[in-house]
This record gives structure tokens, C-alpha cells and sequence, in this order.
């Protein structure tokens, strides 16, 4: 093959390549499985959970509603989503799955703590999820569900251990 040959061929590649891409982004045709290889499970769960920011606290909160949420139902409640069932406390919810060290954490997994007015310092009084970069995802009192860092104030002090259920 000669070099304006070569040339030819390479172009005639690239048109077919970029009109079939162009094709696939336009009708949205293979988006979906791109997507989902690209994000986690536990990223799922995180995302879909942040969809209630700002969601009301209420402690024993229906599972049946989305209005309020404690903490273990609104674990409960987005982990769900993704076919992963877990029980109705964070006590119960801290039994599940595999141990995880808090230097192994993934995004998607259960973080459990002993904090409030219940807390000891030993049991287990609340729940959130690992969201990625020191930083879960939960709910509690006034603010709601929301975002804090793991690593500084009540949540460092508090925390007891991590589980993973993905």
C-alpha cells in the first residue's frame, strides 16, 4: 500500500469511527453501559443518597417514608435501591457484611459510630456511608441529610468501625 493509499484508508476509519460515535451520543445508544462501568455501585448509592440533601432528621423515622429519615432508614432506604437490604438499626446494620479497616475504605461502604445522647463510646448509636475523599454521607439532627468530614470534630472522635455490604 502507498502512502496516499494509506492516507485514504485512514481517513475513510476515521469518518466511519466519528459518524458511528456521533450516531451513538446522538441517540444515546450505548451511554447507559459506558456510564455504568464507570461508576461504582458504592458511587451509585452515594449519588442517589445526595438526591435528599437537606431532608429533615427524625429520630425512628418510618421506613415507608421519604419525607424524614434516621439514620439507619435512610441507609436503609438508598442501599435499597441497589438490592442491598440491610436491617432496621444502625446497631443491626453494624453486624452486616465484611469489616473494613477505616484506611480501606470504598465509596458505598457503612461507617458507624458512637455519638449523641445515647452514645457510651462502645455502642453503636449511628450510621452514614462513606462517600469518598474523608467524607460521608448521613443524617442527623438539624441540618438533615447532608455531607460531613469523617476526619475532623464529633465524627473523628465518635467513630467505632466500618462495614462493607457491596
Amino acid at each position: 500500500m502507498n502512502k496516499q493509499q494509506w492516507i485514504k484508508k485512514a481517513i475513510v476509519i476515521g469518518m466511519v469511527t466519528t459518524m458511528g460515535l456521533g450516531t451513538m451520543m446522538a441517540t444515546g445508544v450505548g451511554a447507559t453501559k459506558v456510564e455504568a462501568a464507570t461508576v461504582s455501585k458504592g458511587q451509585s448509592v452515594v449519588n442517589f443518597g445526595k438526591n435528599f440533601m437537606g431532608t429533615p432528621y427524625k429520630f425512628g423515622a418510618s421506613t415507608s417514608t421519604t419525607k424524614v429519615f434516621d439514620c439507619s432508614s435512610f441507609m436503609k432506604h438508598i442501599f435499597n435501591k441497589y438490592n442491598v437490604s440491610l436491617p432496621r438499626t444502625a446497631a443491626a446494620q453494624s453486624k452486616v457484611g465484611t469489616a473494613v479497616s477505616k484506611a480501606n475504605l470504598r465509596v458505598g461502604d457503612l461507617v458507624f459510630f458512637s455519638s449523641g445522647s445515647r452514645a457510651t463510646g462502645k455502642n453503636v448509636t449511628h450510621v452514614a456511608v462513606y462517600a469518598g475523599n474523608g467524607k460521608i454521607l448521613h443524617t442527623y439532627g438539624k441540618p438533615g441529610v447532608t455531607v460531613s468530614d469523617l476526619n475532623s470534630g464529633t465524627w473523628k472522635k465518635t467513630y467505632l468501625k466500618a462495614r462493607r455490604v457491596l
